[in-house]
């Protein structure tokens, strides 16, 4: 129904912020993380999600469709509500909460406040490998999908030359010029998927 709001950080709370978009100021349910990203009296934008009940409609909002992505495959965890998801991306960040997946680091998701050993195990179960292929299928319409096209070219499978072009962006300097970054993350993707 609703894909993003753009407007005006009007007020933040601890769980909530308010956008005014013209004429209407929405209240919108936030992790803190995200909430810390928007400054009060500037513009943003904030990409969303309507949980609807019979009882109650609340609307959900992220820093960016990673985020929001994330949060969709957190409630599809068996325990795990819109409150619940937006509770333990609070209580972690983006980057934490894929290396604890990917890693099957259990006692990291245990120190999420909140979140119990059982509700952890169905998360590690669930969702390892799906939060890094959401961002690689992200990365492909990213600035870089040249280079995936390319490594696709070499004879790569399309979702993993994304994937590893994801993680050798993440961790490539940021102070580089535009031209030795991209090198860069390619050089790192090809030896990754080359086993090297």
């Amino acid at each position: 129904m609703f894909n993003s709001i753009r407007g005006i950080v009007s007020e933040k709370g601890g769980e909530a912020v308010f956008i005014l978009s013209g004429d209407i100021e929405w209240e919108i349910s936030m992790p803190i993380n995200d909430i810390q990203t928007l400054s009060l009296n500037c513009e943003c934008r904030v990409f969303t999600w309507l949980y609807h009940r019979d009882d109650q409609m609340k609307l959900f909002g992220f820093c960016n469709e990673s985020r929001r992505n994330t949060f969709l495959e957190l409630i599809k965890v068996e325990g795990i509500g819109p409150k619940g998801a937006v509770k333990i991306m609070s209580g972690i960040s983006q980057d934490d909460l894929e290396h604890a997946l990917e890693n099957g680091d259990l006692a990291r998701l245990e120190a999420v406040p909140g979140l119990g050993k059982k509700t952890a195990q169905k998360m590690l179960l669930s969702l390892k490998g799906k939060l890094v292929q959401i961002q690689a299928v992200d990365f492909i319409s990213s600035p870089y999908n040249e280079l995936v096209e390319a490594l696709v070219g070499m004879g790569y499978d399309r979702r993993q030359a994304a994937q590893a072009l994801a993680k050798a962006e993440k961790s490539a300097a940021s102070d580089l010029p535009a031209a030795e970054k991209e090198k860069l993350i390619f050089k790192e993707a090809v030896l990754s998927l080359s086993g090297a």
